[in-house]
């Protein structure tokens, strides 16, 4: 009988335990927040005042020390001619110097000789866009007959891009109001801001081949145009 009694209160003592134990609380799934998202555009338009020029110098010879004595020659004059126009010894850079040989056919395809050419590119940054028409007038005289890849650039943009990314954010404000009160909801705080910023790369206008000197009677006509520069911002707001 005791046994049992036993039994009884250890079944008794566990149940009450059970009883005790943590409950378990049905939370409540988290409250869904509402958000609008807008893109802002900011441009500002820049007028160039650096450019970046290849200026070549081809030279073609019956032997290699032909070629590249006539090349040197061209292409001292070319360099001085540069700086007489007022470029900066540390703006000219040479970027190329080749030589190779080109066999001569006839018209049969029989070979008839070899010719040697040689190569000289220099990569010219001119700060006095002004004067840019007078400096290729000036190269070309002095031998140059290679003039590749005019760049257009704003040397610095710093200022503008500043700008711009305040154009941005006044633009993106500007819709998230005017797309609220569409809604009909109000904006609350922005939650996440994003920003891109779109600095252009130096306008490229190409110029001139290689081969032959080129004269003119005039200064050579040059159009910089314009660089934009452009921020694309992206707010987040909460709405309620």
């Amino acid at each position: 009988m005791r046994t049992k009694f036993l039994v009884f209160a250890v079944l008794v003592f566990a149940l009450v335990l059970s009883a005790c134990g943590p409950a378990t609380i049905n939370q409540a799934a988290p409250e869904n927040v509402r958000t609008l998202n807008v893109n802002g555009l900011g441009q500002v338009y820049l007028t160039p005042d650096i450019a970046y020029i290849y200026i070549g110098v081809h030279t073609e010879g019956a032997t290699a020390s032909e070629a590249v004595d006539s090349n040197k020659t061209q292409t001292n004059s070319v360099i001085d001619a540069l700086k007489k126009a007022g470029v900066d010894e540390k703006d000219i850079r040479t970027t190329n110097f080749s030589i190779w040989p080109s066999q001569q056919y006839s018209p049969d395809g029989a070979i008839t000789g070899t010719v040697y050419m040689v190569d000289n590119s220099v990569y010219v940054t001119v700060r006095d866009l002004d004067g840019l028409g007078d400096l290729l007038d000036s190269a070309i005289s002095a031998g140059a007959n290679s003039v590749n890849s005019i760049q257009f650039d704003v040397a610095d943009k710093t200022e503008a891009v500043k700008e711009a990314r305040a154009k941005a954010m006044e633009d993106a404000k500007l819709q998230a109001q005017e797309l609220a009160d569409t809604a009909g909801v109000s904006l609350g705080n922005i939650q996440t801001i994003n920003f891109y910023d779109n600095s252009p790369y130096p306008m490229s206008e190409g110029k001139g081949g290689g081969g032959g000197v080129v004269a003119a009677d005039a200064s050579v006509p040059i159009q910089p145009g314009q660089l934009t520069i452009a921020v694309t911002v992206n707010l987040t707001y909460s709405i309620k």
